[in-house]
């Protein structure tokens, strides 16, 4: 059991209706109250990596990786490449290393430097979970980028709620709508009741009011 599809396309007009144009495009928000669930016990937190149809858009890819992989990285539209020798660098600054990792939503790191990555940016990146998705050398890493873009994480810590972005302002409702379903489905496929273990959700634009999706 999920959400009617003609009860999510009646929220995503609303929250349009509610948000007024800006001169910067605007992000489509969900926000979602779970019940009876203890959160207080690990196995009852969401903690999940949902692969949306449509992403989200705008998301900036930073690639950590060397020689082969390093050079088919930024062929295949990476947003940014460290190699090892700036990693090197940026292990002695950790002031440097925050302010340059700051403006990126998704790593990924040749397997190989996952250690000396770890060392260098977890710290950074562990408290936003923005952990790097470790790849071989060898991997195809255009299909890497390609779908690590369209990957948000769904995550609840210990509080009973849930809220990620689920598409861009430019579009369409069919798109956005696809996407909230993508989440609903992969969010009560995994707790133990289903439906009933989600209260309430809510979306808005940035700049919107919120809007009872259920």
């Amino acid at each position: 059991m999920s959400v009617p599809r003609q009860q999510i396309m009646s929220a995503i007009t609303e929250a349009r209706g509610t948000s007024p144009k800006r001169n910067f495009e605007q992000t489509f928000e969900l926000a979602i109250n779970l019940r009876e669930l203890d959160m207080k016990r690990p196995e009852n937190r969401v903690n999940l990596r949902v692969q949306l149809p449509n992403g989200i858009g705008g998301q900036k890819v930073l690639v950590f990786a060397s020689g082969d992989l390093a050079l088919r990285a930024r062929r295949s539209g990476a947003d940014d490449v460290i190699e090892p020798t700036e990693l090197g660098e940026l292990a002695k600054d950790k002031k440097a290393a925050k302010k340059r990792l700051k403006d990126y939503d998704i790593f990924i790191s040749e397997a190989p430097l996952m250690p000396t990555v770890g060392r260098v940016a977890g710290p950074i990146l562990g408290p936003r979970g923005k952990m790097p998705t470790p790849v071989p050398p060898q991997a195809p890493v255009d299909n890497v980028i390609e779908r690590e873009r369209r990957a948000i994480v769904l995550r609840s810590r210990d509080k009973p709620f849930v809220h990620c972005k689920v598409g861009k302002e430019e579009m369409t409702d069919e798109q956005v709508a696809q996407n909230i379903e993508a989440i609903m489905t992969n969010l009560t496929g995994s707790t133990k009741r289903g439906l009933g273990n989600i209260r309430s959700v809510y979306l808005k634009m940035s700049m919107g009011e919120s809007v009872k999706l259920f």
